[in-house]
């Protein structure tokens, strides 16, 4: 049994909120959200920043949560420093939660434009509050599918770090999206669906799959509000909306987008959304472009992948200080 954390965090919280337009949206979310930073107590210096983006149905603040037999990612950080694995640095842990879940940190007229809040409105933000002097993202799952896709399309990141990101379409949504399909229609559709899902006591695990794949639709399509890219009787594919979808397929989105920062990805060679056969094909396209990165496939799955966060916290500091 992995031993607990025990140890009292040595640095500081600081908590603020900000409201910002790029995140208006269809679904009622809120504009203003809140951001929770861990900083060293005592420093004068400018010192780098790692933003860590939630996976689905999760939200950046559950980083600094307590956890059974493991540690927070502030006790991490200071772990890691104690080792002298990596210096201090900022850690910033933003609230972009969604009411379909979870954010793909993508621009989106049904969600908000999450991906410019992020490289714009928040590092703006950030400037005026802190002494900060580069800044890398770090991400699992979504998290670190938003990770891959900000390092393409951004210019402010020096590095990133996608720990499991979505990769790979037709294996990571196409493959359950029957089921996904069968479990709406029982609900009379998409809207009658995500209706429910706000009334209910309780979300099945059906639901969440179900909630998940609405919430992809409206981060990669959200033409004509939200539908899935398949035929609602035959769950065929409809192809005008499933190119949509795949333009945000990293393995597309890089035969345009060869520049990135310092890059690090790593996924289980054994991902129950099958995200590793995806990325092994990104690997080798990075390979095939000359795109410096590191790629390593570990024993394991999509769950109980923390651990691995003590080979990249190090890995992006290093990058961040180089």
């Amino acid at each position: 049994m992995p031993s607990h954390q025990f140890t009292r965090i040595k640095g500081e919280f600081v908590r603020f909120s900000f409201s910002s337009e790029l995140l208006e949206n269809q679904i009622g979310d809120p504009l203003e959200r809140e951001v929770l930073v861990y900083q060293p107590v005592q420093s004068d210096e400018p010192l780098p920043c790692i933003i860590a983006l939630a996976a689905y149905t999760n939200g950046g603040l559950k980083y600094a949560n307590w956890r059974a037999f493991s540690e927070s990612l502030p006790q991490r950080i200071d772990r890691l420093v104690d080792e002298g694995r990596m210096g201090p640095c900022v850690v910033v842990m933003p609230d972009t939660f969604t009411s379909l879940g979870g954010n793909q940190f993508i621009d989106s007229e049904i969600m908000g434009d999450w991906g410019a809040w992020l490289s714009t409105d928040l590092i703006s933000e950030l400037r005026s509050r802190f002494k900060i002097h580069a800044f890398g993202l770090t991400g699992f799952s979504s998290g670190g599918y938003g990770a891959m896709v900000r390092g393409m399309l951004d210019s402010c990141w020096k590095a990133i770090v996608c720990h499991s990101g979505d990769c790979g379409f037709e294996l990571v949504y196409a493959s359950g999206m029957a089921d996904g399909l069968t479990h709406i229609t029982k609900h009379g559709g998409v809207q009658s669906f995500i209706e429910y899902t706000k009334n209910t006591n309780k979300l099945s695990s059906n639901d969440i799959h179900a909630l998940m794949l609405c919430a992809m639709a409206a981060s990669y399509d959200g033409v004509d509000g939200i539908s899935l890219p398949v035929d609602s009787h035959s769950c065929d594919i409809d192809e005008e909306r499933w190119s949509r979808w795949m333009q945000w397929d990293p393995l597309t989105m890089i035969e345009d987008h060869r520049t990135w920062p310092k890059t690090f990805i790593d996924v289980g060679d054994k991902d129950q959304y099958h995200i590793q056969y995806g990325l092994r094909k990104l690997h080798q396209k990075l390979l095939d472009y000359e795109i410096d990165h590191t790629y390593e496939e570990f024993d394991g799955t999509h769950s109980g992948v923390e651990y691995r966060m003590d080979f990249s916290l190090p890995w992006l500091y290093a990058q961040l200080t180089d």
